[in-house]
C-alpha cells in the first residue's frame, strides 16, 4: 500500500456517484457505467461507489457488491476507488474484503448507525474493520460532533492504514480543532459536506472535498478545487455562489432531498431516471421546476 499516493487521491474532488434505478426499481448497470464514464471523462480521479449519494443504506448487499464490481470494470485504473462499507462489523468487513478482491484500494466506512455509540466503541468499530483489510486504505466518515480528535488519533496509532478522514460536521471551527488534535498531517482531511462547506473547511486544513453535485456539473466542482488549491478564494466563492441554492435545497429539512435533488437534475439532463428509494422520495412538481431553473447557465459539458 502506497500511503502517500492514497492520501493524495483523497486530496481531490471525491465523487459520490448516484445509483440509477430502472422502471422496475432495479439497479441499471449500463446507465451506472455511463454516468461513471461521464465523471471520468470530466476529470474526476477519485470515486466512492456506495456513498450516501449512491443510496448506500437503501441498497441490498448484492446490489452494493454489483456497484463496486461495475465501478472497477469501468474505471479500469483510471481513478482511485474508495468503496463505501458499513452496517455491523461482519457486514462491513465482508464488503471491504469484496472491494479489495475487486481491486479497490480504499474503503470509506460509513458512520455507525447504532443508537448507542461510545467514543471508545467508535475506535473499536473502525479498528476491527481496518485490521481485517490491512492492505487497504481506510477512511472513517464522521458525522458525530461529539467525537474528539484524541479518539481519531488513537485509531491512527492502532491502524496505520487509516489514511484519511471524511469529516461532515457542519462546524468549521470544530473541524479545525478536531483535525489538529487528531493530527493535521497524519491524515488527509476531506470536507464531507461538499461544495457548500469546502471553502471554509479548506481554510482550516481540509485538502479535498466530497461531492454529489459533481454528478451533475463536473466542471463546476473541479473549478472550485483548482481555485482552492491556488488559494484563490474569490474564484472559489464564485463557484460557491453559483451552486449555493442547489446545495441549500439538498440540505433542507435535514437533507431529506439530498439525493432527490441530484437525481432530479440528472433527469432534467436526460442522464438517468429521477427515482430514489424509501425513505427518500422524488421531488414534488413545484421543486422540480426550481431545480431545472437552477441548471440554466451552468457549464454542464
Amino acid at each position: 500500500m502506497d500511503q502517500a499516493r492514497l492520501k493524495a487521491a483523497l486530496a481531490e474532488v471525491v465523487a459520490i456517484p448516484v445509483t440509477p434505478f430502472g422502471a422496475e426499481g432495479r439497479v441499471e448497470r449500463a446507465t451506472y457505467r455511463a454516468l461513471l464514464r461521464r465523471l471520468l471523462d470530466g476529470g474526476v480521479v477519485t470515486v466512492t461507489p456506495n456513498g450516501n449519494t449512491g443510496e448506500f443504506y437503501a441498497l441490498t448487499p448484492e446490489e452494493r457488491r454489483t456497484v463496486v464490481e461495475e465501478t472497477m470494470a469501468e474505471t479500469g485504473g483510471q481513478a482511485t476507488v474508495v468503496a463505501g462499507v458499513g452496517h455491523d462489523v461482519p457486514t462491513a468487513v465482508g464488503a471491504a474484503r469484496h472491494a479489495r478482491d475487486c481491486g479497490a484500494e480504499m474503503v470509506m466506512v460509513h458512520q455507525p448507525v447504532h443508537p448507542y455509540v461510545s467514543q471508545d466503541g467508535w475506535v473499536d468499530y473502525h479498528r476491527a474493520i481496518a485490521e481485517a483489510v490491512p492492505e487497504l486504505g481506510v477512511v472513517p466518515y464522521i458525522r458525530n460532533e461529539l467525537l474528539d480528535g484524541e479518539r481519531i488519533a488513537r485509531l491512527g496509532e492502532l491502524c496505520p492504514n487509516v489514511v484519511g478522514v471524511k469529516y461532515a460536521v457542519p462546524d468549521a471551527a470544530r473541524f479545525a480543532a478536531v483535525a489538529r488534535d487528531a493530527g493535521l498531517d497524519r491524515f488527509t482531511w476531506v470536507a464531507g459536506l461538499a461544495e457548500l462547506y469546502a471553502p471554509s473547511y479548506w481554510a482550516v486544513g481540509a485538502t479535498g472535498f466530497t461531492s454529489g453535485l459533481v454528478n451533475v456539473a463536473p466542471r463546476l466542482s473541479l473549478a472550485m478545487l483548482v481555485a482552492l488549491r491556488a488559494g484563490d478564494y474569490p474564484a472559489a466563492m464564485e463557484v460557491w455562489e453559483r451552486v449555493r441554492e442547489f446545495e441549500a435545497l439538498r440540505a433542507e429539512r435535514q437533507a431529506a432531498n439530498n439525493v432527490s435533488v441530484v437525481k432530479e437534475a440528472m433527469a432534467v439532463l436526460g442522464l438517468c431516471r429521477r427515482e430514489v428509494r424509501p425513505p427518500s422520495r422524488p421531488l414534488p412538481e413545484p421543486e422540480r421546476g426550481r431545480v431545472a431553473s437552477l441548471l440554466k447557465g451552468w457549464d454542464l459539458r
